[in-house]
């Protein structure tokens, strides 16, 4: 199996059943839905394919909403794509009306009141770049540092500017609701800048009564600021490197990679690397060298998840894009299998140092008595999240009566999800299990694997049995 996760955008490319069933037949293991594309009702037509698929499919598989957040966008321009040159001047207004290339607007009701003197003004992922020289009332004059031809409705990015716009948008709350009311597993919360934000979306959730995990989407310096208590705060964490790249030196990115695994590592997070992982491959059916060795890299710093954008969406080749990057996470995996990097510490709640401390326990166990397996039994998926997180050798086969939990299980390295009715007692479990492994081949009768349990079984918090276990014996 591919112990690292594999998330695809769902779009136009791969929205028919002919399409997604190879998709998980090839490791997809996270569809996503990208709100800043499309209408609800598209949405939830590609939903409605997926579903239909994933009804009749054994490998577990999720779904992440992917809200829109603030997008600062430019009006319109006439005509459009007139050339900026370096050194001219521009006039940004905080109003969105019909603009010209040296007078344009923005949707951006405050930009004249947040951005200062002195801010840079990035337009279209940067390839525009403008620095504001002064101010007057409602108009921001602005001289062009890199120049080309301006487009209409490009998208703005402020890397000096402490934007007062909310983190979630009234377009945003709409998703929400429409996420709650479709069942997806994950929400991603875009331009995150500190912890409260990931609150209010948690406390919206908690009010619903639904229990959608929440991930926070890294891609602002405030953000990485506020690092450590984001990851918290947080379900599950995404490097957004696309608008990271332009908010940051692009040399940093790298840099900014490790330190959001290395941090979601120690603090028992599951982490997504996405953006431009295999850019090429929205053209061609062949990647770069330098995407593989991108990805490659990524999964060497010990990433739960690796994310497809429009290469699955929108390019020609989306199956062969998900084959290609599974291929490269099972070669990548193999050599970690045999290099000895290592193991961090994980830093947990104080209510959960014994499930913990239990969980790093079971990979010495699987060392020692070379096991081929370990079996979970978890009812929220707390126990097995921290298990992942220890970087087993072998495969993590866990057990749930809630269908939902396997769902969000799909997220987590390593980590086969099984959707199976509570068991009478640890006996029975074990039946179940051997059964299962048995039946797949994963097993030979007399090879040992861990079972890690509790009693009652079924009761959430109650894990506290580590069992070796010889395969037939039962």
């Amino acid at each position: 199996m591919i112990k690292t996760k594999i998330i695809a955008t769902l779009g136009p490319s791969c929205d028919k059943k002919e399409t997604i069933k190879p998709m998980i037949d090839n490791g997809v293991d996270i569809f996503r839905l990208n709100f800043s594309h499309g209408t609800l009702d598209s949405h939830a037509q590609l939903l409605e394919n997926l579903n239909a698929v994933r009804a009749e499919h054994r490998h577990t598989t999720a779904v992440m909403g992917d809200l829109c957040g603030p997008k600062i966008r430019i009006g319109r321009i006439q005509p459009d794509g007139e050339l900026l040159e370096v050194g001219d001047e521009v006039i940004i207004i905080h109003r969105e009306e019909q603009g010209k290339v040296t007078r344009f607007g923005t949707n951006y009701e405050s930009f004249s009141k947040d951005v200062e003197v002195g801010h840079r003004v990035f337009i279209d992922d940067g390839q525009i770049a403008l620095r504001a020289i002064r101010k007057d009332g409602d108009q921001t004059v602005c001289e062009v540092l890199v120049g080309g031809p301006l487009h209409s409705r490009k998208g703005i990015n402020l890397p000096d500017t402490n934007v007062s716009i909310p983190s979630i948008t009234e377009r945003d709350w709409e998703c929400v609701d429409w996420a709650i009311q479709h069942k997806v597993e994950f929400l991603a919360l875009s331009f995150v800048r500190s912890a409260d934000e990931i609150n209010q979306l948690k406390d919206y959730l908690k009010k619903a009564e639904t229990d959608i995990k929440v991930v926070a989407k890294i891609e602002t310096p405030q953000a990485l600021t506020h690092l450590e208590s984001i990851i918290k705060a947080s379900d599950a964490v995404l490097v957004a490197r696309g608008d990271l790249g332009v908010e940051m030196d692009l040399a940093e990115v790298p840099v900014i990679q490790k330190r959001i695994t290395q941090s979601c590592r120690r603090l028992g997070k599951p982490v997504i690397v996405a953006t431009q992982m295999l850019q090429s491959m929205i053209d061609s059916p062949v990647a770069t060298r330098a995407e593989v060795s991108d990805v490659a890299n990524a999964i060497m710093d010990l990433t739960d998840a690796v994310m497809l954008s429009g290469e699955t969406s929108v390019g020609k080749y989306p199956l062969k894009a998900a084959q290609t990057i599974g291929r490269i996470a099972r070669v990548t995996e193999e050599y970690l299998h045999q290099d000895e990097h290592a193991r961090l510490t994980t830093t947990t709640k104080d209510e959960l140092i014994l499930t913990s401390a239990i969980a790093r326990s079971i990979d010495q166990i699987v060392d020692d008595i070379s096991a081929k397996l370990v079996a979970v039994w978890s009812q929220t998926g707390t126990t097995v999240r921290l298990l992942s997180k220890e970087r087993l050798n072998v495969p993590v086969l866990a057990v749930s009566s809630n269908q939902r939990t396997c769902n969000q299980m799909s997220l987590l390295y390593g980590v086969i999800p099984r959707c199976q009715p509570i068991p009478e007692d640890n006996k029975k479990f074990t039946q179940i299990v051997d059964s299962f492994i048995i039946n797949r081949k994963w097993v030979q009768d007399g090879d040992k694997i861990v079972l890690l349990t509790g009693q009652p079984i079924g009761t959430a918090g109650a894990t506290n049995a580590v069992i070796v276990h010889t395969v037939g014996d039962v």
